[in-house]
């Protein structure tokens, strides 16, 4: 039978790691988030001495993972359609799904004369080689970019040369490479890069609404740091950086 020094021993290492646990929170985001959920964590870490741990990645992949018990408190997606999953199956707080943010998507290449000379009608010019967008089945951003080229009439001039990225990330840095002329990134890659290059914001009118809503995971409920930050990104700072980044912000 334990003695009664080796119950408090673990009643203090039982203490111990749920102290631990408090003072910092998971958050899987989205590859096309990632910078300014940076940005925002270190502000939050200032204010509140709490730590984060970003997990980047596409959003279907992040939401997979999630699915599959990864550890996250918090989940910052590209779209509203997974948070909105994971409410209903009870592994996400539906009180606390909200956007936070809405993506742009912009069109971009790394020559920077090449867009600023032929706008829109690039996207008619067969010389191109490859148009990088990133899987329109995993990833919010390439489901945008296929509804755009479809709108605008094109889908069909370029499904023999389109390079498709896991991701948004991967996709930016095809163009990058060069392995990809052109690429439909999100706005704030480009604005935030330190890449020289030429772009155009591709009408909203041609896509739907690229949300990025955060919700709570069930793993987080009782993590202190994950409740103050779920806060955090509601707030007036917050929403500043947001918007700085290259996002448009809802009321």
């Amino acid at each position: 039978m334990p003695t009664l020094r080796a119950f408090f021993l673990i009643l203090a290492a039982l203490v111990s790691s749920s102290s631990v646990n408090a003072q910092s929170v998971a958050v899987a985001v989205a590859s096309n988030f990632h910078e300014p959920m940076q940005k925002l964590a270190r502000d939050f870490t200032t204010k509140t001495g709490f730590e984060v741990d970003l997990i980047s990645g596409s959003t279907g992949g992040l939401y997979a993972q999630i699915i599959n018990g990864a550890p996250y408190d918090l989940f910052v997606a590209a779209d509203s359609e997974r948070p909105t999953r994971l409410a209903t199956t009870e592994l996400g707080m539906a009180i606390t799904q909200k956007t936070i943010a809405l993506g742009q998507l912009a069109l971009w290449s790394a020559d920077s004369n090449l867009i600023d000379r032929l706008g829109l009608r690039i996207l008619l010019d067969d010389s191109i080689r490859f148009l990088a967008i990133a899987n329109p089945s995993i990833a919010p951003y390439g489901k945008a970019a296929q509804q755009a080229l479809n709108n605008m009439g094109v889908w069909e001039l370029w499904t023999d040369r389109i390079a498709f990225g896991q991701n948004i990330a991967q996709t930016y840095a095809m163009v990058v490479t060069n392995n990809a002329e052109i690429g439909l990134v999100s706005h704030s890659q480009v604005i935030s890069s330190k890449e020289t290059g030429s772009f155009l914001l591709i009408p909203e009118s041609q896509y739907e609404p690229i949300r990025q809503d955060m919700i709570l995971l069930k793993r987080g409920a009782h993590n202190v740091a994950a409740r103050s930050l779920l806060k955090y990104l509601s707030s007036a700072e917050a929403r500043t950086v947001i918007r700085r980044s290259g996002y448009l912000v809802t009321d």
